[in-house]
C-alpha cells in the first residue's frame, strides 16, 4: 500500500468518527492558537516600545535640575534651577558624541484668528531637534541670528497645527503666545504618544532667549541663564553609559560640589527605561507562551488516548488486514498517519484562529500586529511532531496485534 492510499484510508477512518476527531483536535487547536497569539501580541508590544525609543531619539538622556532647600525644608526634585545654558554648552564641548540643548518649559494659551488652544511651550535651541532626532515636515529651524536677537519665531507640533489651522499650511502664519505675536517658521514631524501616554505633538518650540525674555522667564533666571532641564543625546558609536558618567562628573565639577555633597541635578536615561520595559514585555510574552504550550502537551495526550480507543474498536479490521497479507509497517503507517493528520489539521486551524485573535487583540491593545511566518511554520511543524510522538505507541500496538487473536475479538 503506497502512501497516498494510506492517507486516503486514514482520512476515511477520521471522517467516520468526525465529532470525535474534532474533539481530539481541540487540544492542539487551543495550544497552537494560544502560543501563536501570545507570541504575536508580545512581538507587537515590543515593536511599540521600539517605536517609542525611535520617537524619543537616539540614546536620549534628560538632566533635571535638583532640589531646593529653604529654611531647612527640602523641596522636591526640579524645585531649584540649578542648571544653566552654559552647562549645556560645556557638555556638548567636552564630552565626545554628545549633543545638549537647554530647555525652559511652561504652559500658554495660543491664539490664531478665532481659534485658540492651550499647550506647552518650550524655550530651547536648534540642538533640541538634533537631540530628539526630530525632523520638520515643512519650513525651517531656528537660525543663529534669531537665537541671539530673541526673535519671535516658533516651531509648532502636529496637534497644535491641527487645532489652530486644520489642514492649512501654518508656515508664515502669525500666532499669539500670551498675547505676544510669533511667526510660525516650521511644522514638526508627527511623533505620537510617549511611553507615558502623553501627546508629544502638543507643543510649541521657541528660541530660549525669546522664551526667557518675553514668555516664560523671570528676571533672576535671565541673569543666571538658568534652565529647568537639559536634553542630551549620545551619538551612535559612543557608549551612553560612559557619557552619562562623564556628564555627572563634569556637572559636579562645574557646580563646585564637594565629595560629601549630593548632586544638585538628576540624570535620567530614557532609552534604558524603555529597553527595560521591552525586556519585561519579552519575558512576559515568553512566559505566557510557555504556559499556553502546555495545551499542546494535553492535546498530544488526547490524541494518544483516542488512537488507543480507535485501535481497540478496530481490532477485527486490523486482524483482517494482517490475515490477508498486510505488513506490520503498513498498519503502523496507517494509524501513524491518522494521528499526524489529526495533529497537523488541528495546527492549521489553530494558526488560522490565532491570526484572527492576534489582529483583534492588537487593535484592542492599540499595538502593531506583528506577523511572523517562521513562528507559524514552527508551530505547525511542532503540532505535526506531536502527532508522530503521541501516535507512535497506538500505531505500534496496532501493528503488533496477533491476526488470529484480533479476528476473535468481539
Amino acid at each position: 500500500m503506497n502512501f497516498v492510499t494510506t492517507l486516503r484510508v486514514a482520512l476515511r477512518a477520521l471522517r467516520t468518527n468526525l465529532l470525535r476527531s474534532i474533539l481530539t483536535m481541540l487540544g492542539i487547536i487551543i495550544g497552537v492558537g494560544a502560543v501563536i497569539a501570545m507570541i504575536a501580541v508580545g512581538a507587537g508590544a515590543q515593536e511599540r516600545v521600539a517605536d517609542q525609543i525611535r520617537g524619543l531619539g537616539s540614546n536620549l538622556i534628560i538632566v533635571m535640575s535638583g532640589n531646593l532647600t529653604s529654611g531647612g525644608v527640602r523641596m522636591g526634585g526640579g524645585s531649584g534651577w540649578t542648571l544653566t545654558e552654559d552647562d549645556a554648552a560645556a557638555l556638548a564641548a567636552e564630552i565626545p558624541g554628545v549633543v545638549a540643548a537647554p530647555m525652559l518649559r511652561g504652559g500658554a494659551q495660543i491664539v490664531f484668528g478665532n481659534a485658540n488652544w492651550s499647550t506647552t511651550v518650550y524655550g530651547t535651541t536648534q540642538d533640541y531637534l538634533d537631540a530628539r532626532g526630530w525632523a520638520l515636515t515643512v519650513g525651517r529651524s531656528f537660525e543663529t541670528a534669531e537665537m541671539t536677537s530673541a526673535s519671535k519665531v516658533a516651531l509648532i507640533g502636529d496637534t497644535v497645527a491641527r487645532q489652530l489651522f486644520a489642514d492649512a499650511n501654518p508656515v508664515e502664519q502669525t500666532i499669539r503666545i500670551k498675547k505676544v505675536p510669533f511667526e510660525v517658521i516650521g511644522l514638526l514631524e508627527k511623533k505620537g504618544q510617549s511611553m507615558a501616554g502623553q501627546d508629544q505633538d502638543d507643543l510649541i518650540l521657541i528660541p530660549i532667549s525669546t522664551a526667557r525674555k518675553r514668555v516664560l522667564g523671570s528676571g533672576n533666571q535671565a541673569k543666571q541663564r538658568a534652565v529647568g532641564s537639559l536634553v542630551v543625546s549620545v551619538a551612535d558609536g559612543f557608549d551612553a553609559a560612559v557619557a552619562q558618567q562623564q556628564m555627572g562628573e563634569l556637572l559636579r565639577q562645574r557646580h563646585r560640589l564637594g565629595n560629601t555633597q549630593e548632586d544638585d541635578f538628576n540624570i535620567r536615561n530614557l532609552s534604558e527605561v524603555l529597553q527595560a520595559q521591552e525586556a519585561s514585555s519579552r519575558a512576559m510574552s515568553l512566559l505566557l507562551a510557555a504556559i499556553a504550550s502546555v495545551s499542546l502537551l494535553v492535546g498530544g495526550i488526547g490524541i494518544m488516548n483516542i488512537m488507543l480507543v480507535s485501535v481497540t474498536e478496530r481490532t477485527r479490521e486490523i486482524g483482517v488486514r494482517l490475515a490477508i497479507g498486510a505488513l506490520e509497517r503498513e498498519v503502523l503507517l496507517q494509524f501513524l498517519v491518522e494521528a499526524v493528520v489529526l495533529a497537523a489539521l488541528g495546527g492549521l486551524i489553530g494558526i488560522a484562529l490565532a491570526t484572527v485573535a492576534s489582529i483583534a487583540l492588537a487593535r484592542l491593545m492599540q499595538i502593531p500586529y506583528a506577523f511572523d511566518a517562521s513562528i507559524n511554520l514552527l508551530a505547525f511543524g511542532f503540532s505535526a511532531a506531536i502527532g508522530v510522538v503521541f501516535g507512535y505507541f497506538p500505531a505500534r500496538r496496532a501493528a503488533r496485534l496477533d491476526p488470529i487473536e484480533a479476528l476473535r475479538h468481539e
